[in-house]
Parts: C-alpha cells; structure tokens; sequence
C-alpha cells in the first residue's frame, strides 16, 4: 500500500496542537505550541499554525508529496463550504479566509470546522460515542463550545451556525461574556469565566493559590486541579459555580433534544472530567423532565485532547 498521510490540527483560545495520521489512521507525530489569546492579529495566530505544520513535516521526516489533506478547527462561526472563519469570541478572526491562506501556503487540500463540532464529530466515530445517534456535547476549555450529532450525522444548521449554545443565556444580569451578551453558559463556566470569578475575589481580598494563574487571562487546568486537591476555597467555589451553570444547560438540552449522550470534553474535562460529571449528575436532575431523564447517559469524552484531531480526519474522510 502507497504511504499517505493527514495533518490535523486543533486552533484553540491558547495553543496550536497539531498531528500527522497515518493510512491506519494512526498518529504518528504530535506537536503543541501556545499561542495568546489576547493577539489582536489574525496573521500571529496564522503563523503559529504554519510553523506547527512545517515543524511537523520536517521533524517527522514524511514526504511532503505523500500528505493528502489538511484539516483544521476553529472555535466560533465556520462557513465549511467556503472555509472561511466568520467570528469567534476568543481568536481575533473575522472573516478569516482560512482555507484560501492556507491551500496558498503549503498547495494541499485544506478543510476547516468548528472546533467543538469535529471534537464531538471525533468522540463519535472514535471514541465516547461510539454506537449512540443523538449525542450533546459540551467541551469546556478557554471558551464553551458545543456539538450536535442528530440521528447519526452532525448537525451544523442554517449556514453552518448551529450548537453554539456556550452562549445561551442563562442569567440576563449575568456576566459580561466575549460574544457581547450577559450571562451566557460561557461566562459561568469556561476557563475564561472561572478565571474572571477568581479574579473578582482576588479584587476583594480573598487568598487563593489560583491568583497568579488568573492575573493575565485563563489559567492552565493544573493549575486549578492542584489548587482543588490543597482545599483551595476560591477554586472550589469557582469550579460549584461553573457545574451548576453546566447542569442548568444540560436540562435545558436534554428537554429540548432527548439525546441518547450528553458528552463532556475539552481541556478541563481532560483534568477534571470525573469531579465535574459527579457535581454536574448531583444536580441536573432538577433541571429537566423525569421522563427524558432516564433515557439519557452522562460521559466524559474518551480521545481527550484527541477528540477534535479525529474530528478533523473524519471531515477529511468526509470530503476525499
């Protein structure tokens, strides 16, 4: 069998994780750099994925001529037919010709998506949901994304703009959000909104390890999973308050879709899954109906920080 290959890359609010696939479907080389979510211009997180991929091709050793396709996500607003990025809250891309930047740059085939889309896209076909039809993601990392898949396909709605309930608004008087609404699930319960929460006490002179690790944006998961385990009280209440907002959205989703799965994913699932499903399952109950309830099962995504880099194959599968 002919060699071939696919890059696959995962663009998030603060890092740039890319990997090679095999024809088994195989990772064969893996790379992550960090990039700023606070960069005001598009061309900085630009070059951070051209370098990512360059590295990869030239540390793995592959025959640039053997890679079929590239495939990438981006949180927010994805048109997938043109590949352009329209919005996203947390990556300063508008209109962000994504696809046309980089077939001109490396004259491969290029396919974008939602980030959190491919992500629960992934878990289906390869991971946590395996074998069920009608699955609700949520992946909680520097921002809140979701997925839909709906009687086994993704469901991407009127011009690819659906699932994004991250920004449902759940209290009107709530928090500032980036989208520019108030209360929204994001707000509560991402990194950028438990980092704020911190930050807020901090402000009023409460004691928490997590303080340095808030005081220029969002903090690393380890961070908040270290402060956790030393009985730190601010990342405690950080943490209840992220896991009421996110029970409240699962009832409301479970109401509105009766799905077979509701799927955790995401960087501080990664860290953390087990302790937010347990808080998350203490609560939802209350937020939905008792008849729906039953009939649906709470998982924490399988693949991990894999999750949206198998999403990216399968869109690649999807089109080549």
């Amino acid at each position: 069998m002919k060699k071939s290959y696919d890059i696959c890359l995962d663009v998030g609010g603060t890092k740039v994780l890319g990997a090679i696939f095999n024809e088994n479907k195989e990772i064969i080389y893996r790379l992550k750099k960090r990039s700023k979510a606070g960069d005001n211009q598009t061309g900085d997180i630009e070059q951070v994925i051209i370098s990512v991929v360059e590295e990869m091709i030239k540390e793995s050793g592959i025959d640039r001529k053997a890679i079929r396709a590239i495939a990438s996500c981006a949180p927010g607003v994805i048109d997938q037919d043109t590949g352009i990025v329209l919005f996203t809250p947390n990556l300063p891309m508008r209109n962000y010709d994504m696809k046309g930047a980089m077939e001109k740059q490396f004259g491969i085939p290029f396919f974008v998506g939602n980030d959190v889309n491919l992500g629960v896209l992934g878990e289906y076909k390869y991971g946590a949901g395996q074998g069920y039809r009608n699955i609700v993601g949520f992946f909680v990392g520097t921002g809140m994304g979701g997925g839909l898949i709906l009687n086994g396909e993704l469901y991407t709605g009127h011009q690819f703009k659906a699932a994004e309930y991250g920004h449902m608004i759940l209290d009107p008087e709530g928090p500032l959000c980036n989208c520019g609404q108030r209360g929204c699930l994001e707000a509560f319960s991402s990194k950028q909104g438990m980092s704020a929460y911190i930050r807020q006490q901090v402000s009023r002179g409460r004691e928490t390890m997590m303080a340095e690790a808030v005081a220029d944006g969002v903090f690393r998961s380890k961070k908040l999973k270290k402060a956790l385990a030393a009985g730190d009280k601010v990342a405690q209440e950080a943490v209840d308050r992220a896991c009421h907002y996110l029970a409240i959205a699962t009832g409301n989703m479970i109401n509105t879709f009766s799905p077979d799965l509701i799927l955790y994913g995401g960087g501080v699932i990664e860290a953390l899954g087990d302790l937010f499903r347990e808080k998350i399952l203490s609560e939802v109950d209350r937020y939905c109906m008792t008849a729906i309830r039953p009939t649906v099962d709470l998982k924490i995504a399988e693949l991990g920080d894999d999750s949206i880099l198998y999403g990216d194959l399968a869109l690649i599968e999807e089109h080549l």
